[in-house]
């Protein structure tokens, strides 16, 4: 969990309404943390308590869908604008598309094994609570550290991007910004936004005139209704561009950022970031490949200044999914182990299913994806169970595929209830 780079954490917020993002710290932004947290809490505990396993990444989805239309609603808009549903889909279809990976992957990996690992023991079942060969115990202890390992990294950045978010509207001074990015990275960035500048100052050449005279409030619009990106978008892209540069330049780093100027230095940061990364979806090949570059690294400087993680915060959420794990897995457990097949799992469908889910999960992490770790092994479970002939118990996967289906919307209304609610609170 230590070497989560962040990517699945600060994807997943970035389905969150622009405006509220901006305002987290507002009566508005402590009502969207709240909803995200207790209906992610209750769903979740539901599920724990009737022991079927559930996805942490697709109910917080759900959540951040339910603020999303809740909030869009509030403000008099269509509820379906509420949600960035380009990146929900893509979301989402890394949830769709990893069970069946790991049903698949995972048949198919325990016919490999048996043709390469002739060893009987390993496809036996447990019986009278005998411990397995040493090497068998070595091959467990490897695939189930790995498993434990790749989950840390994908659904622990969950809890790390709403602990970052609480953080940033609570005590903007110190988290807000990236203050421990070194004077070399900070130079690179500014090398960066001077390139980015010049691009966009050929783009809005002889358009003045077009622009909103409001950039934030220009950029905001686009970002959240994701409209076309006009010369005018241009233009108030650069004004934003050339404020972000002139506070860093008379600071000299980040971390002399003063803390008056550090919620608007950040917000103008996550407008634009934002506002590059939709750039490709409404743009027809309008910049060079030379020009793609350089604004890609752009955005990487901005992501770096203000998506990042201390080390406090990644070891926190490890001591809480630790402890959960610890109080809470035998119900789980139970479920995996010996209610998916009508025969008990053996050491070879176990570390078959693990190796799996540690290879899908890996994918995910590097594409910024989350995935489902419960899920993945589950189906992996099940696909060991269909290729060993073993049998499966149809009646404990429909109450596992009911559950999937019901986590969104049901994470969804609770989120979007709750959200309504402490919005009138606060």
């Amino acid at each position: 969990m230590l070497w989560s780079s962040g990517a699945v954490a600060f994807g997943i917020l970035s389905l969150l309404p622009v405006e509220l993002i901006l305002q987290v710290g507002s009566g508005a932004g402590y009502a969207m943390v709240f909803a995200l947290l207790i209906a992610a809490i209750i769903w979740n505990l539901g599920t724990w308590w009737l022991g079927l396993p559930a996805s942490s990444s697709h109910t917080m989805i759900g959540s951040i869908i339910g603020v999303g239309v809740a909030n869009a609603l509030l403000r008099g808009r269509d509820g379906a604008s509420g949600v960035d549903w380009g990146q929900a889909t893509t979301v989402g279809e890394a949830l769709l598309l990893s069970p069946i990976v790991g049903f698949v992957c995972s048949a198919l990996l325990l016919y490999v094994m048996k043709l390469v690992v002739r060893k009987p023991e390993l496809y036996t079942a447990p019986k009278d609570n005998k411990p397995p060969a040493l090497w068998i115990r070595g091959l467990l202890v490897l695939t189930c550290t790995g498993v434990s390992f790749f989950h840390g990294s994908n659904d622990g950045q969950k809890g790390m991007g709403l602990i970052m978010l609480i953080l940033i509207g609570v005590v903007p001074t110190t988290y807000a910004l990236n203050r421990s990015m070194d004077e070399s990275a900070v130079a690179g960035f500014m090398r960066a936004s001077d390139d980015t500048a010049k691009i966009i100052q050929s783009k809005v050449a002889g358009f003045q005139e077009i622009g909103d005279p409001d950039p934030r409030q220009s950029l905001t619009s686009f970002v959240r209704d994701k409209a076309s990106f006009t010369d005018g978008t241009y233009l108030a892209l650069g004004k934003v561009v050339k404020s972000i540069s002139d506070e860093i330049k008379t600071s000299g780093t980040l971390a002399k950022v003063p803390t008056a100027a550090v919620n608007n230095t950040r917000n103008d940061m996550y407008l634009v970031s934002e506002a590059l990364r939709n750039l490709p979806k409404v743009q027809d090949n309008q910049l060079s490949a030379d020009e793609a570059k350089s604004i890609a690294a752009y955005k990487a400087g901005l992501d770096k200044s203000t998506k990042f993680i201390p080390t406090w915060v990644k070891v926190a959420v490890a001591i809480a999914l630790g402890l959960g794990t610890m109080i809470g897995w035998k119900r789980i457990v139970v479920t995996v182990g010996e209610k998916i097949g009508k025969d008990h799992l053996t050491y070879g469908q176990g570390a078959a299913a693990e190796l799996v889910a540690m290879g899908t999960i890996f994918a995910a992490d590097n594409f910024g994806l989350p995935v489902s770790t419960t899920h993945v092994l589950s189906s992996g479970v099940a696909g060991t169970m269909a290729a060993n002939g073993s049998g499966i118990q149809w009646e404990t996967l429909r109450s596992i595929a009911l559950a999937w289906v019901l986590t969104l919307p049901c994470a969804a209304l609770l989120s979007g209830v709750l959200y309504l609610g402490f919005h009138a609170i606060f």
